[in-house]
């Protein structure tokens, strides 16, 4: 009897915590500078049943993120909703490279080719933060051996980088 209470417990536990998890919504991206390439890199990872949601969402269809037209179409919602804006006030021309799924995530990667970013470069990160009102964005930024950990949310979606 006592294994079967033991047993419930942990079930209900599991459960609680499962939808304690739901709740809380978060991405991460990391930027760093590719001193072989010259390139800047970036790669996104996010809840794949989150990102699946948001697309759904928006184009009132279901989505297959391992499908070719999901990928086009979360190209486009990043592409408005994720960018880099350059000291003098410009975009920075910021490539799509493409994309992983796996059974939980969604692994993004774009780049800015030829280019170490500048001081004072603003980082524009409203994704999934315009669907999710929970949502938080986590950006660590690498450049010579420093770490920059930039915190996105719906009250920060631009933020400058040291």
């Amino acid at each position: 009897m006592k294994r079967w209470r033991a047993l419930g417990a942990a079930l209900l536990t599991s459960a609680s915590m499962a939808a304690g998890a739901h709740n809380f919504h978060m991405g991460i991206a990391d930027i760093s500078y590719n001193a072989a390439s010259g390139s800047t890199e970036v790669v996104h990872t996010y809840t794949g049943h989150d990102v699946e949601a948001l697309l759904t969402n928006l184009y009132q269809r279901q989505f297959d993120l391992g499908q070719e037209d999901s990928e086009a179409a979360l190209r486009r919602y990043v592409e408005k909703q994720f960018y880099l804006v350059g000291p003098d006030g410009k975009r920075l021309r910021l490539n799509w490279v493409g994309m992983k799924v796996n059974a939980d995530n969604v692994v993004i990667f774009q780049e800015i080719e030829r280019t170490r970013l500048a001081p004072a470069t603003r980082i524009h990160n409203q994704l999934l933060i315009d669907f999710l009102p929970s949502q938080r964005n986590t950006l660590n930024v690498q450049d010579s051996g420093t770490i920059q950990t930039l915190i996105f949310d719906r009250q920060n979606t631009e933020l400058p980088i040291r």
